[in-house]
């Protein structure tokens, strides 16, 4: 409720950061150069990083001007030798005698050279890397493309490791990113649309799509979506996903999210909407179906009856990892008949002096995993792996010798961790699910398992992804929309889009049999 209510703030109720009591978009540059440098101190005050260089051209003295950048921000040496050192060099007409745009094209050996709107906007422009250029007699000022930030070097992304396929991950800067997609998809079809967002932030999201595949009406939803962000601050994906989620409420992912340029476009050839955020490597897709958190883009670089039985095993691990705890206890506490006698026996015997219920030494051991994982995972690599794994094995050896657990269940436990990690993009989902289950079996035995999983299925029938239910396209199956879906059929064979998605249906001629024929 916190989130909300500072959410529906009105812009005017933000953080105030104009001059003498005018916004930033209502001042007007200067013709004289002493007036936007005082301007530009004031506005940049207390702000150590920013360098003021003020310069007179060697041809021409009377022609004086400044720049004004951040240091770490800007490249210095491109600063130094493709801004300064032309400008203070190379003979400059006065400023009466031409448009200073023809001037600077003249001069200024940059690609990417354009003019301030506003105070507002310059702003946001020095503050994002690039440089500031006026000069005495001239109330405009000149944007110069100068940013040369370090960036991380492109790598294999942790969380999407395959065997085979594609090894480039997305960094986290945007125009890096950028191009990593535009060159799987060199069409002038793929488009890229920037917008700002976060009044404070105002960070740099692009929408991507394919116009030709794209649903106008999907691209037109999403840009909708995207436009009521109103916050102060965007830093990662997640902020913009809860905002435009169909389902905010639910432990499902109605929104994609990938770390890898080549399942981006993937997704943009199959009529989804892709949008990237400055400063973070992860990209959010649109819509999203819930088969997709089964898929593996390595299903695509394999032979389709190994991605086919797979992707099988996928399915079969989710269901284990949020049944197998419930259904042990359901068994164990109500249904005891149901158990073979050999193994009831021997399970009765593995319980003799255990002090807790069934129930309560299954989510102690649950919660046990649970940190152990989330352990592994915080630690440094090294560290992490090999604390998880002896923790693992002293915990379980001394829990079982200690009478505090029963040996069934540690196996049964063991089961439910090494299959959910089988399904990592369900990983959060299936712990709510999991817990969810074992509450009602521990109370109602089989029967509270059977009503938990139908109102599961009750609730993936009502999430919807930008308005197409997530459970697409079982909800109206096709044999065509069902050949990339529990099975892979061969690339030869998927010959369609999915209708669902693009109205571009055809993405290949006939195929290599339908020629020979």
């Amino acid at each position: 409720m916190q989130l909300k209510r500072i959410v529906r703030k009105k812009k005017a109720e933000l953080p105030y950061t104009g001059i003498d009591g005018k916004p930033l978009k209502d001042l007007k540059f200067s013709a004289s150069r002493a007036e936007n440098l005082a301007m530009l101190r004031e506005i940049f005050k207390d702000i150590d990083v920013l360098k003021v260089r003020e310069f007179a051209n060697r041809h021409d003295s009377s022609i004086q001007g400044a720049i004004v950048y951040f240091e770490g921000l800007a490249n210095g040496e491109t600063v130094n030798e493709n801004v300064l050192y032309p400008l203070m060099k190379t003979p400059i007409a006065p400023p009466e005698g031409a448009p200073l745009s023809e001037i600077l094209s003249t001069v200024l050996p940059m690609g990417d050279i354009s003019m301030a709107k506003d105070f507002e906007d310059l702003v946001q422009r020095v503050t994002y890397g690039d440089t500031a250029f006026f000069i005495d007699g001239v109330d405009q000022i000149v944007i110069i493309d100068t940013k040369g930030w370090q960036t991380r070097s492109i790598s294999e992304p942790e969380s999407e490791k395959v065997l085979r396929g594609p090894r480039e991950g997305f960094t986290e800067g945007l125009m890096i990113n950028l191009s990593l997609i535009r060159r799987r998809i060199r069409s002038n079809r793929l488009k890229m649309k920037f917008q700002s967002l976060g009044d404070t932030t105002h960070t740099q999201a692009c929408l991507c799509y394919i116009e030709g595949i794209a649903k106008p009406e999907m691209v037109e939803e999403v840009k909708r979506r995207i436009s009521t962000f109103d916050m102060d601050g965007l830093l990662d994906v997640n902020y913009l996903a809860e905002f435009i989620t169909d389902s905010p409420y639910s432990p499902i992912s109605t929104v994609g999210i990938t770390e890898k340029p080549d399942v981006v476009a993937a997704r943009l050839l199959e009529g989804r909407v892709a949008v990237l955020l400055d400063g973070t490597p992860i990209v959010l897709s649109a819509p999203y179906l819930l088969i997709e958190s089964f898929q593996s883009d390595e299903d695509y670089y394999v032979n389709y009856l190994y991605a086919s039985i797979s992707r099988i095993l996928r399915i079969l691990a989710f269901f284990i990892t949020i049944s197998l705890p419930a259904i042990y206890v359901a068994l164990v506490t109500y249904h005891q008949e149901l158990i073979p006698t050999p193994l009831l026996i021997s399970i009765s015997a593995s319980r003799q002096n255990v002090p807790f219920p069934t129930i309560l030494e299954t989510f102690l051991m649950l919660a046990v995993f649970d940190i152990l994982r989330e352990t592994g995972i915080r630690m440094p690599m090294g560290v992490g792996q090999a604390l998880s794994i002896v923790g693992a094995l002293v915990i379980g050896q001394a829990t079982v010798e200690a009478k505090i657990v029963s040996a069934p269940l540690l196996i049964v436990i063991a089961m439910t961790g090494i299959t959910g990690l089988m399904v990592p993009k369900l990983k959060s989902s299936a712990m709510i699910f999991r817990a969810f289950l074992l509450v009602l079996s521990s109370v109602l035995g089989l029967y509270g398992w059977i009503f938990g999983m139908a109102a599961l299925l009750l609730h993936l029938l009502n999430v919807r992804s930008f308005g197409l239910p997530i459970i697409t396209p079982l909800s109206k199956p096709s044999w065509q929309q069902l050949k990339d879906l529990a099975v892979r059929a061969p690339w030869w064979n998927m010959r369609t889009r999915p209708s669902f998605l693009s109205r571009n249906r055809v993405r290949m001629g006939p195929s290599p049999r339908e020629k020979s024929q």
